[in-house]
């Protein structure tokens, strides 16, 4: 079986957010399942040099883009196993970003269009391209509309992942004829509402689609999380399903981790120690082993909950506990978590910014990890916190219900609520700090939190299932 995987971003060559690991991930993991996998996204300009230096030239063709047609060359990078393919056009990806451009829509037309052009170009044929996010939207409704009838692609089956329906490209009508480049007959496939959205257009056309999770799946069929788009995922539910993302358990191996203080593992937890006390050292917090440190890796914007923490953090504070906080995002929380940090600096540690290293080490160092999300699609940091023994302390949405479940029966990996209530959030804290102090309790609730397996292994499986189940239809 062959796969394209078609994305936006992919680690290690262009990151914004969890897209990058996923298609960073998920083609090795199919690929050690003897799953011809390789991945195509733009070459944009940030790609660094050192990165640029394992490309090499393939071709270049002339793709159309409404109207007109524009430049397209082809490189291609081997990298651990995988074939990775580069789509470049310097108008369009020659820039400092990859998103949040007046002109997006007509970037990533071009680069959908581009994927199913260059394909009789690089000898390969694939039986599913798997289509992430609304920037590759558009080429199942391609295929749809200009490929299905030619024999090179009459046996391609798509695949559509929503790893978050907030973001669905939406645009004017005004574009869909000067850049789209749709027929006429077709506008009903992106119409949505007073505009036009590829994410709908996706959803219609690809012959399967999937989340993150199971439980985001269900959870979009709600107009509370799908921002509009549950009724047209009520008329396609039959074609979807959730499949909840794995992590890289080489990057993140706290046996093997070459970021962290010092290395550890399930069965000698002695250097989950040193990383507490150096981790306090590096914030500027006093040393003290007896109380717990709260970890919080994100984005600092208000759906990660960051406003029932907002709401009850100086209540917190008053008992004897600290918190590691690293990310940066909203001025409102930017702002406040500075001035908490400046107003309790024995019990605040801040980082503004993202920092790959420190996040390692709150990972590592870290008692409790704080994810108090109002969506979560999958989220990856939680199951990353399991590696490091750091016990997630979460919401019961999305990805986090499907992978952390309650302690309090003896048998879960961390501590949930379900309402998204401050004090909700706030009584479970004041539960995992219970915990913490049961200091024999905890150390088996650790080394369960360890044993965990998040790895891409199993999601891989379940993408071949998938895969399969359309092929033979």
């Amino acid at each position: 079986m062959k796969v394209l995987f078609a994305t936006s971003e992919a680690y290690p060559f262009a990151m914004s957010g969890g897209l990058a690991d996923v298609a960073g991930a998920l083609p090795k993991a199919l690929r050690k399942r003897f799953v011809g996998c390789r991945i195509i996204l733009p070459l944009y300009g940030t790609i660094s040099e050192e990165m640029r230096q394992k490309m090499t030239f393939l071709c270049n063709i002339t793709v159309p883009v409404a109207w007109r047609r524009q430049y397209c060359g082809v490189f291609e990078a081997h990298l651990d196993g995988v074939i990775y393919y580069f789509i470049d056009n310097q108008y369009y990806f020659k820039r400092d970003g990859l998103y949040g451009y007046y002109d997006d829509a007509e970037r990533f037309a071009f680069f959908s269009r581009a994927v199913l052009e260059v394909l009789p170009l690089i000898d390969f044929q694939p039986d599913i391209i798997h289509c992430n996010d609304w920037q590759t939207a558009l080429i199942p409704v391609y295929m749809d509309a200009f490929y299905k009838q030619n024999e090179f692609y009459q046996n391609m089956k798509t695949v559509f992942t929503i790893h978050n329906i907030q973001y669905q490209g939406k645009y004017g009508y005004d574009l869909y004829n000067d850049v789209i480049g749709l027929p006429v007959e077709r506008f009903g496939i992106l119409q949505y509402g007073d505009c036009i959205n590829l994410m709908k257009g996706a959803i219609q056309c690809a012959d399967k689609i999937t989340t993150v999770s199971p439980t985001y799946a269900r959870e979009i069929l709600d107009p509370y999380y799908s921002h509009g788009l549950d009724g047209i995922l009520k008329e396609f539910t039959y074609k979807l399903c959730g499949i909840v993302n794995g992590i890289d358990v080489d990057v993140y191996n706290p046996e093997t981790d070459p970021l962290i203080y010092k290395n550890f593992n399930a069965e000698d937890m002695s250097g989950k120690a040193v990383n507490k006390a150096e981790l306090q050292k590096e914030l500027g917090l006093p040393v003290r082993d007896d109380i717990p440190v709260i970890g919080i890796v994100t984005r600092l914007v208000k759906h990660k909950g960051l406003d029932l923490v907002k709401r009850v953090f100086e209540e917190l504070l008053q008992a004897d506990l600290q918190f590691a906080i690293l990310g940066s995002g909203e001025w409102e929380f930017e702002t406040f978590f500075y001035e908490m940090a400046q107003k309790y600096p024995e019990k605040v540690g801040l980082k503004l910014g993202f920092k790959p290293q420190l996040a390692h080490r709150i990972y590592a160092g870290a008692d409790i990890f704080l994810m108090p999300s109002q969506s979560e699609p999958c989220g990856l940091a939680q199951m990353v916190a399991l590696r490091y023994g750091t016990i997630p302390l979460v919401r019961e949405t999305g990805g986090l219900n499907d992978t952390i479940k309650d302690s309090d029966d003896g048998k879960g990996n961390g501590f949930t609520f379900a309402n998204y209530n401050a004090h909700d959030m706030q009584n479970t804290i004041w539960r995992a700090i219970d915990g913490f102090r049961n200091r024999e309790g905890w150390g088996i609730l650790q080394k369960r939190a360890m044993l965990c397996d998040n790895s891409w292994k199993t999601s891989a499986n379940a993408y071949i299932g998938l895969y399969k189940e359309i092929c033979v239809k």
